[in-house]
This record gives C-alpha cells, sequence and structure tokens, in this order.
C-alpha cells in the first residue's frame, strides 16, 4: 500500500495575493492640487506684499531708524509713546476725520441721487451714465493737476464766479476753504463708481413691488424709504466700506493741491505718515503711524460688520 505523505506549507511556500495598492494621484488629489495651484499666485502675492509688509512695519516700529545716519536702535514702545506727546497729532486726527466724515456723506448721497435720477427708462440715458463715470478711469494725478489750476485766485472758478460779479477767494490757501475744496475734487473723481454700483443694486430691485405700493397708496418717498433703501442695503455696506477706507489712504490729492496746508488744517494721516518717514526721515516713528492707520481702519471695518444686521436687510 503507499503512502503518501502530506506537508504542511510553510510561509515561504505560500503565495498569497497581494491586495492592489491604491493609486497616490486620485482623482481628489489632482482636483486638489490644481485648486491649489490656481490660488498659489494670488496666496504668494498676498504674502509677500500684504503680510510681510506689515510683519515689517510692526517691527520698524519698535525702532529708531534713521537712513541718513544710518542709524537702527530699538527703542521698544518709544514710538508710540510718542504719538501720545506729539502736539499735531490731534490736529492731524481732525482733519483725518473731517475729510472722511466728508467724502463718505457727499459722495455716498451723490452717487445714490445720480443712481436714482439715472434708473429712469429714458432716452440718452446712457450718455449721462458714461459721463458720470469717465473721471473714474482719468489718471488721479493729471485729474487734481487740472482741479489745481481751476482753484487757483485767478483760476477757472473764480473766473466763473466773477461773470455773476461774486469775487471767489483763494480756494486752496484759505483755512475754512483748502479742505472742502479737497473734498470736493475727490467726490467727483469717485462718486461715478459708486453710481454704478448704486445703479446695479437699483436694477435689482423687483417692479412688482413698487407696483404692489402704488395700489396702497404709497408715495414716491414712502416707496423709496419702504422698498428701495432695504433691498440695496448690502450695497450701500459695501458702498461705505470702501469709501471710507479709501477715505483714510488719501494722498496724491493732498500732496498736489494743498501739501497739507495752510498750517495743518489738510493734513491728513497718510500725508502726516509720508512727512515723517520721507521728509524727516523718521522712519520708526512714521511706521507707528502707519500701525496707528491700520488700527483705525481695522476698527471701523469691523464696526461696520458688526453693524449690519441692525440695517442691511438680507442680514436682519
Amino acid at each position: 500500500m503507499a503512502r503518501t505523505s502530506t506537508m504542511t506549507a510553510g510561509p515561504a511556500d505560500t503565495v498569497e495575493a497581494a491586495a492592489p495598492r491604491a493609486p497616490f494621484w486620485t482623482l481628489r488629489r489632482r482636483d486638489a492640487l490644481a485648486g491649489y495651484l490656481f490660488v498659489a499666485p494670488q496666496l504668494l502675492g498676498v504674502a509677500l506684499f500684504v503680510l510681510m509688509p506689515l510683519a515689517l512695519v510692526g517691527w520698524y516700529s519698535l525702532h529708531e531708524w534713521n537712513v541718513l545716519a544710518g542709524s537702527f536702535d530699538y527703542v521698544g514702545d518709544g514710538n508710540y509713546r510718542a504719538l501720545l506727546e506729539d502736539p499735531d497729532l490731534p490736529g492731524v486726527l481732525g482733519a483725518t476725520a473731517l475729510f472722511s466724515a466728508g467724502l463718505v456723506v457727499l459722495n455716498l448721497s451723490l452717487a445714490l441721487l445720480l443712481a436714482v435720477l439715472l434708473n429712469q427708462r429714458l432716452h440718452g440715458m446712457t450718455v449721462f451714465r458714461a459721463l458720470f463715470f469717465s473721471p473714474v478711469v482719468v489718471s488721479l494725478v493729471a485729474w487734481t493737476i487740472v482741479w489745481g489750476f481751476l482753484l487757483q485766485k485767478d483760476g477757472g472758478i473764480n473766473g466763473i464766479l466773477a461773470v455773476f460779479g461774486v469775487t471767489g477767494p483763494n480756494w486752496l490757501r484759505g483755512e475754512a476753504t483748502a479742505m472742502l475744496s479737497v473734498i470736493v475734487v475727490q467726490v467727483f473723481k469717485n462718486v461715478g463708481l459708486n453710481m454704478v454700483l448704486f445703479l446695479a443694486a437699483l436694477q435689482t430691485v423687483p417692479r412688482d413691488l413698487y407696483e404692489a405700493a402704488r395700489i396702497e397708496g404709497a408715495g414716491r418717498f414712502a416707496q423709496f424709504r419702504r422698498i428701495t433703501l432695504p433691498l440695496i442695503s448690502p450695497t450701500i455696506l459695501l458702498t461705505s466700506i470702501i469709501t471710507i477706507v479709501g477715505s483714510l489712504q488719501v494722498f496724491a490729492q493732498i500732496a498736489v493741491l494743498t501739501q497739507g496746508g495752510p498750517g495743518i488744517s489738510t493734513t491728513v494721516l497718510v500725508y502726516y505718515l509720508y512727512q515723517q518717514a520721507f521728509q524727516f526721515h523718521a522712519f520708526g516713528y512714521g511706521s507707528a503711524l502707519a500701525v496707528l492707520l491700520f488700527a483705525i481702519v481695522a476698527v471701523l471695518t469691523f464696526a461696520q460688520w458688526q453693524l449690519r444686521r441692525r440695517w442691511v436687510f438680507h442680514e436682519s
């Protein structure tokens, strides 16, 4: 009788089917990589031109840096204590607040008024829209230089007033008129941008709401207050933030028109920063002023964003 021997297979003799490994470049990872590559230039730009300058400004504000003397000394909070002791800073902040308040009120009011008027379905409205928007695309420096000539004592504005027997002042050299002149020049320059934004918002308001309001006996003012303003309130929030931030960063108009004068009546914070850093070469103190400006812009923007729930229609 033949014997058959059974042998138990050991680990070396056992061949197990290896489970297939999942590919590394899955569809999800390829999509993620494509997304990162698309946003990489923007992220790199933000890191190099926003975050890094912010960090450097904060670092420089802790030092006394004089380029001409070649000194770069750590002073801690010395520059910030100098802010509290600066006798000119209250006047500078007052001029900044006056300019911002005047610009925001006049710009938003005039832009909304123009948008309401140009929202009418009449012939020729496209021409007027282009006419009011055209200053936005004009070079800021060229626009300011032209207005500088017009606002001189013997300039075009006073020439027009002389036709009616009115003697105009030297608009850019009088303390009572210099700030008003700068505000008006800036309003005329940028009112077209907010006008276009308001116009786009007005065209999204359903006409059925106005018809229902007219049937109920609501007048034009009631329709504007109860329908138009609530429905375009998100755009009002956007334009107010843009206008306030822009008003706090004004520089070219002051530099070309008044150079901060007469006295410091038109010296806003950005122009004062420029004077301290690039005229008096106090880069450390100028950096501290830049940090103060950043804090003011951040606080105002945050405050507007928090208050939006009280008056923005879609946030309530």
